[in-house]
């Protein structure tokens, strides 16, 4: 699990056992309250019919605003998060709530302001900083982002999360050297980081190295279900060992983890493709496109196939879902023009 989801999930966590918590804090009657009001869901409006009886309980308005934030009401979640830390600033679990809402509303520089101010009122709290250094690197403040990694150095020297950090941080600044000593780091100390494992493969395959699949098969030893190790060691099986039936394998033991996973669809049809086997190709193309609509390069190659198969009609009308999704796609353009011709 990569930083930014383990921290997501870890505030949904959080956030139950506040909700449990204002659940038996309150009277039987308030827990059945219908909305007759329309506005929002029968949860958001038992919440605001339990604040209307406790305007100064922190917990209910933080338990409102991740509803808010469950259904896309950035604004009214945002509005409650941040009554939540002026009523209780003690709860570090609400600045991570707020900041993800920041960040989902395309508002990062204001999700980095929340998690600089926990940092600097929990400034030995890890799980806080790792998400301040996360933040950091989205906005490519390198700098701070690994200033914030050393203090978490001096509280916890081993922790893993701030290896695996170190190492995402060194990678995005081109670092690769720096960035497999990291990731090394990591799994040294945690062996079931999954994520580190998974990224320590990819560089080394990026090198070469023959110990490559040798980290990749450590991921899956950590998790043998884990659908991103799974996929990036079928992509290193097909791309870097030209292994087209360990591929396979790995995809569809994929697809049969997650059946809705569009890329386990898409890799699979691109390797069929290069088999030749241009029926199965379309047929995973097309389970691609039906899990993810809005996958131009899906409904590309199933076009492509159906030329391929000499259905032109079909193809026309893919390159077409291509240039609705993505006008610039240049390869559907001319995918358009062959067929009108």
């Amino acid at each position: 699990m990569n930083s930014r989801n383990y921290h997501r999930l870890l505030c949904s966590f959080l956030l139950l056992a506040v909700f449990s918590a204002c659940k038996n804090g309150t009277n039987e009657n308030a827990e059945k309250v219908v909305p007759t009001t329309g506005f929002g869901t029968p949860q958001i409006e038992s919440m605001s019919k339990q604040i209307e009886g406790n305007p100064t309980n922190a917990s209910l308005y933080a338990t409102r605003g991740a509803l808010w934030y469950e259904n896309e009401n950035f604004d009214e979640g945002i509005a409650d998060l941040e009554k939540a830390i002026q009523l209780d600033s003690s709860k570090a679990e609400y600045f991570h709530i707020l900041a993800d809402m920041y960040m989902d509303y395309y508002k990062s520089r204001q999700g980095l302001g929340v998690m600089e101010r926990a940092g600097n009122l929990f400034p030995k709290r890890v799980p806080t900083l790792l998400k301040l250094a996360e933040f950091q690197l989205i906005l490519k403040n390198h700098n701070d982002a690994l200033f914030t990694l050393e203090r978490i150095r001096v509280i916890d020297p081993l922790n893993a999360e701030m290896f695996f950090m170190f190492g995402n941080v060194f990678s995005d600044m081109g670092k690769t050297d720096q960035a497999i000593t990291a990731y090394q780091s990591a799994v040294e100390n945690d062996p079931g980081l999954v994520d580190a494992w998974v990224k320590l493969a990819n560089l080394l395959s990026d090198k070469n190295s023959p110990l490559a699949e040798k980290y990749f098969d450590n991921a899956l030893r950590a998790d043998s279900t884990n659908v991103d190790a799974l996929h990036a060691k079928a992509y290193f099986l097909s791309n870097k060992k030209n292994d087209l039936k360990g591929a396979i394998r790995l995809y569809k033991k994929i697809n049969t983890i997650d059946p809705q996973y569009a890329d386990g669809y898409y890799n699979l049809g691109l390797i069929y493709l290069d088999m030749d086997s241009v029926q199965q190709a379309y047929n995973s193309f097309d389970l691609a496109v039906k899990f993810a609509p809005a996958f131009a390069e899906a409904y590309y190659h199933r076009g492509l196939a159906a030329e391929m198969k000499g259905d032109k009609a079909q193809a026309l009308a893919d390159y077409q879902n291509v240039l609705r999704i993505n006008p610039d796609f240049e390869g559907a353009k001319s995918g358009v023009d062959r067929m009108k011709k």
